[in-house]
């Protein structure tokens, strides 16, 4: 049997109570419990919130190990108190395959530290000239019901189309990577005063709001879910937030380093700042929290891509694009969002959990801590403060762009269903 009792503890914020955490699932829930034989853990000072679940994960595997594989990334993401990670497609192979899906669910579970749900590609290689296998791949063990080609656009207008009719019959989405290719040709930065200072070409954010405007119309046309990969400017909020206004059956995330980060930070021309989409302005930041705050961007989604050393230390314009984000995401949310009161710990919660589970059409994940609910949950010191230090991440990946700086709160321990991953901000082996 395994049984846990967390003393003390208050479930997003509120008052403290007890939690009784047996067979996988919360089974009593009230201050004052008991159990014989329980493992007992001090939850004095610590919040509880349902495990967080990351809808745009990189886990590299198969193919690119030596940026991550299933056990580094999913290590980190019970470090960074995630229960569930969707695995993103542009792996080699692509996962566009029943196949390939079931594999990396299969490593997932061999795993043991996260709920791994596979992302499908929309179209065949991620080519943008066929669509993938998608009902094979929805009607496959893996279940898959997210589609993305992620790091590329459906920019083919038609096919996005018949993408979002397809995937109507299993209640699926399509996750898209809002970027005109033409207008983004041989891009290095955001388009704006740093761009032109330093002859960097631009990344405009008129390629980011022009394919979610066609493909809000796109998805209202055809009565289907869209879901808007890490939204990164002032005018994709707006746009969303007319189409939501409109009934539009659609959902978008943002990226903790879109709520913090500006394009200032690329004068330096580190290259652990190159991402995609890049870096905004001040004026975008604050748009984007604003969004999040007020419920027009649905999700806090990591986008964590791991990249070999190689792949970034060197010049810009040779640096890959993409920063690792998993054991930072939830301090940068709570500093940015919660810490400046536009949000609090239930919204947070919604956002990180709730609303990610739901849009992914995730069983088990993103529930309140009620009883009878699966015990996936993470405790969280939001007192603490500590320094990034990326060698000491569970992920492969070093290209983080919070390197050396201090951060609010700490997780101190996750469960999936009931079992412990981390303790004491410890790994626990599965």
């Amino acid at each position: 049997m395994n049984t846990t009792l967390v003393q003390n503890v208050r479930p997003l914020g509120g008052e403290p109570t007890d939690l009784l955490l047996r067979d996988g699932v919360v089974a009593e829930v009230g201050p004052g419990l008991s159990a014989e034989g329980a493992a007992v853990v001090d939850g004095t000072g610590l919040l509880a919130l349902p495990g967080l679940v990351d809808l745009h994960t990189h886990l590299r595997e198969p193919g690119r190990e030596d940026a991550e594989t299933v056990e580094s990334g999913t290590r980190s993401a019970a470090r960074g108190g995630y229960t569930s990670v969707f695995a993103m497609a542009n792996t080699f192979p692509v996962a566009d395959t029943a196949g390939v899906v079931e594999q990396v669910q299969r490593l997932g579970e061999e795993a043991g530290w996260a709920d791994v749900r596979p992302v499908g590609a929309v179209t065949v290689g991620l080519a943008g000239r066929q669509l993938a296998e998608l009902g094979a791949m929805a009607d496959s063990r893996a279940g898959v019901r997210v589609f993305s080609d992620d790091g590329h656009c459906v920019s083919d207008a038609v096919l996005m189309r018949r993408a979002l009719e397809y995937v109507k019959a299993f209640d699926g989405v399509i996750a898209q990577h809002a970027q005109e290719p033409r207008l983004t040709e041989d891009a290095q930065m955001n388009e704006g005063t740093v761009s032109a200072v330093l002859g960097l070409r631009g990344w405009p954010s008129v390629a980011e709001e022009a394919i979610i405007a066609r493909d809000v119309l796109l998805a209202d046309h055809v009565g289907s879910r869209l879901h808007v990969c890490h939204l990164s400017t002032k005018g994709s909020v707006e746009i969303v937030r007319w189409a939501k206004q409109r009934g539009v059956q659609v959902t978008a995330e943002v990226t903790p380093h879109h709520l913090l980060l500006t394009d200032e930070l690329v004068r330096g021309y580190d290259p652990v700042y190159k991402v995609n989409p890049p870096l905004r302005t001040q004026a975008d930041v604050e748009a984007v929290r604003e969004g999040l705050a007020d419920g027009t961007i649905d999700v806090v989604a990591t986008d964590h891509a791991p990249h070999p050393v190689e792949a970034k230390d060197c010049e810009w314009s040779a640096a890959a694009m993409g920063m690792t984000g998993l054991e930072t995401a939830l301090s940068v949310v709570q500093h940015t969002m919660v810490d400046t009161g536009l949000i609090g710990w239930d919204t947070l919660a919604e956002r990180m959990s709730h609303a990610p589970a739901r849009i992914g059409r995730l069983a088990g994940h993103g529930q309140p801590l009620a009883v009878g609910s699966a015990a996936n949950l993470v405790l969280v010191d939001p007192a603490a403060r500590w320094t990034v230090v990326p060698e000491a991440m569970a992920t492969a990946g070093r290209n983080s762009p919070f390197r050396g700086m201090e951060l609010p709160g700490r997780v101190v321990a996750t469960f999936l269903r009931g079992r412990p991953t981390v303790l004491d901000a410890e790994l626990v082996q599965p």
